[in-house]
């Protein structure tokens, strides 16, 4: 096999470690710490490849963080009556609904794209609810971070440095920052 592939992969994930946003992973990083001190919650929206980090990320940051910590798509029986019941765009802002999210919680967003009017619909209306009711908002997505980017108070823009990888970027991505931030958070 050829390494060019490989080559390319490990030298755009060069490109993003030399370009991503510091300053925005530490802003996440504080209003994280400040949302444990004040015993608020983090709830973890992400669909997808992004559910499957969402749902590894409540783990570190219930265990490692010390943060009360849930996803949506964990319990993917009420996830499915949702949708079958009420529509795929409400499944997380009724999720929210029933959680009573308020102004001490936290909402962190995986997605490649950020949600626009034509996608990741359940993640635009639970961001907007969760802005009506006061609580922080922290998004790690790419391309242009769409509607997150647009109501987060710390959004982490993985770098576009291939068009044709997108995807593995931003979903590799959100491991790395997460990682990093819930570690920091006890530093």
């Amino acid at each position: 096999m050829s390494t060019t592939y490989i080559d390319n992969y490990l030298d755009e994930t060069l490109k993003i470690v030399n370009t991503i946003d510091r300053n925005e992973i530490a802003k996440g990083v504080e209003i994280l710490k400040k949302l444990r001190d004040d015993g608020g919650r983090l709830f973890i929206l992400g669909v997808g490849g992004s559910a499957a980090n969402a749902s590894h990320a409540v783990n570190d940051f219930r265990k490692i963080g010390k943060i009360e910590t849930y996803a949506p798509t964990d319990n993917v029986s009420e996830l499915t009556a949702r949708t079958n019941d009420e529509g795929w765009e409400t499944t997380f802002s009724e999720w929210l609904k029933t959680s009573k999210v308020n102004g001490k919680d936290c909402i962190m967003v995986f997605s490649v794209g950020g949600g626009s009017e034509t996608t990741s619909l359940n993640i635009v209306n639970a961001l907007k609810l969760s802005k009506e009711k006061g609580a922080k908002v922290i998004s790690i997505v790419s391309r242009t971070g769409g509607y997150s980017k647009q109501v987060s108070d710390a959004c982490v823009l993985i770098p576009v440095v291939s068009d044709e990888r997108i995807t593995p970027h931003a979903e590799g991505w959100q491991g790395v920052v997460w990682h990093l931030m819930v570690n920091a958070i006890n530093n």
